[in-house]
This record gives C-alpha cells, structure tokens and sequence, in this order.
C-alpha cells in the first residue's frame, strides 16, 4: 500500500505518471479499468478502503470527442461524470486530495485572447460538457483538490496528434491540416511533473491551467512535428475539414497561475523535440 492512488493506470497520462513516479522512487497503487472500474461506486468505496490513499491522481476519463456526441454519449456522461463523483466522494471520505484533469474544450474558443482560470466557462461540445459537470462535482464535493486543465495533449503512451502525423507521412506526400484552430500543445511529461510539483511544493488548492509554453495552430503544430521528413504540409480551414464534435477555435489557456508556483513548462517545441528524440 501507498499514499497515491491513481486511475487510469494504462491511459496516456496515466502511464506517464506513473513511469515518473517510478524514476523518483515513489511508491503508489495505480488501476485500470478492469481493476476498479470507475462507474461502480462500490468497486470504487472497496479499492479505497483497502488503499486509504493520501493523493488521488484522477487521471481515468473518456477523450474520444466525436464518439462523444452520439454513439459513446452515455459513456463520456458516465465516465467523466458519474465516475467523477464516484472518486471524489471515495477522496472526500477518505480525507484525501484529489487531482482533476480538465481540458480547454470547457471553453467555447470565441474569447481574443487567453483565457484566464476564472473565465465564464461555455463548452459546446458533448465532451466538454461532461468534463465541466466533472469540475463542478469535483469543486462542490472536495475540501482538498486541483482541478489542471489541460490542451493538446500528446506523449509517448497513447493515440495522440503526433503520432499520427508521423505514421501519416508514412504514406503520403502531401498531408493537408487546418490553420484556423489556435491552442497550446501539452506534453504528458510536463503535465505529469507539474501533478507532482504541486504535491511536492504543497501549492494552494484549486484551480489550474497547464500546457507547455506558446501556442499554434494545428497546421504549425504538424509542421513542426514533421520539419525532418520529406511530406508537404498544407493548411486548410476547419470548414474543409468538417468534424463530428465542436472545436473551439481559439482556446489558449493563460499559465499565469502555474508559473507563479514557480513551475516553468518548457516551449511546446521544445517539448516536442524532447519527446521525438525519445522515439528516435
């Protein structure tokens, strides 16, 4: 047993995590799916009970955005909501703090410039939706929390943007990506090191917004990502390039906060090249 809890073991930010905590020497207990199934709450109240967890790294959740809005609806409601509550009570009880991984889609992306942590919330997409009903349980139900969002996210662990602009490029000499979505990418490594920053520092409870430092489109973005390989990359607008799921068009999160912990997030290129020269 251990003071960490983590859900989402197998997930993209989970793995990350818990490969961090392992190059640290920490001890946790970490769960998938199949261990403690989130949506149970008795699954939930027993693995608790048997861990009595210090810090939860609530790291479970349901991404897959266009499946969001019809044929996976009820799920997303589920897992990122009910099972929400479920880890949060559990957390509450156990008198734990609790961490929340939230996304910028909590955004409507029609705001000029970067959107600070108070900022009236307004998601239009189902995704987003479930994910702000899971920040408001987790604000309402909690003593002891973080709730990060987050953007962009990619790493090594995952299904992610970057990856598939590389095995795109596989296949293709001409790659086509919209210019006309603004956001900050986010390396799960600079995510994960900021979850443990604020254990580590004790940095005051609440809200947090969390990427790597600067912003692009998607179309920078993948320029970018394939700079070495012998692919043209072209920018379209999100009007050719119609999508299930509401994007927001321009959803760069302020920093400010992290940064005034004292955390400094690399750029995101510089992220990215970190990331890249660990898959070469």
């Amino acid at each position: 047993m251990s003071d960490i809890l983590i859900t989402g073991a197998n997930g993209q930010l989970g793995t990350e995590l818990r490969h961090l905590l392992d190059s640290q020497g920490v001890a946790y207990d970490a769960f998938d799916a199949q261990q403690m199934d989130i949506t149970d709450a008795a699954a939930v109240n027993k693995r608790f009970a048997a861990v009595n967890p210090r810090i939860i790294f609530h790291c479970a959740a349901f991404t897959a955005v266009d499946p969001a809005e019809d044929e996976k609806k009820d799920l997303n409601w589920r897992v990122n909501e009910d099972g929400t509550r479920n880890v949060a009570e559990a957390a509450q009880k156990a008198g734990a703090t609790l961490f929340y991984i939230s996304t910028d889609y909590v955004f409507d992306g029609t705001n000029a410039g970067e959107y600070e942590v108070d900022a009236p919330t307004n998601p239009k997409n189902e995704y987003g939706k479930a994910k702000l009903a899971g920040e408001q349980i987790v604000a309402s139900v909690m003593d002891k929390y973080y709730i990060i969002r987050t953007s962009w996210v990619f790493g090594e662990y995952g299904k992610n943007f970057v990856y598939t602009m590389r095995r795109l490029a596989k296949d293709h000499d001409k790659l086509t990506v919209v210019d006309d979505q603004v956001g900050r990418p986010t390396w799960t490594r600079t995510l994960a090191e900021f979850m443990l920053y604020a254990v580590q520092h004790q940095i005051p409870y609440g809200y947090y917004q969390l990427s790597n430092d600067g912003s692009c489109s998607w179309y920078e973005f993948a320029r970018e990502i394939l700079k070495d390989q012998a692919v043209d990359v072209q920018p379209v607008t999100s009007a050719e390039y119609p999508q299930k799921a509401y994007r927001p068009r321009h959803s760069i999160m302020s920093l400010a906060k992290v940064k005034a912990t004292g955390f400094t997030p690399l750029s995101w290129q510089e992220a990215l090249a970190d990331f890249i020269k660990r898959l070469n």
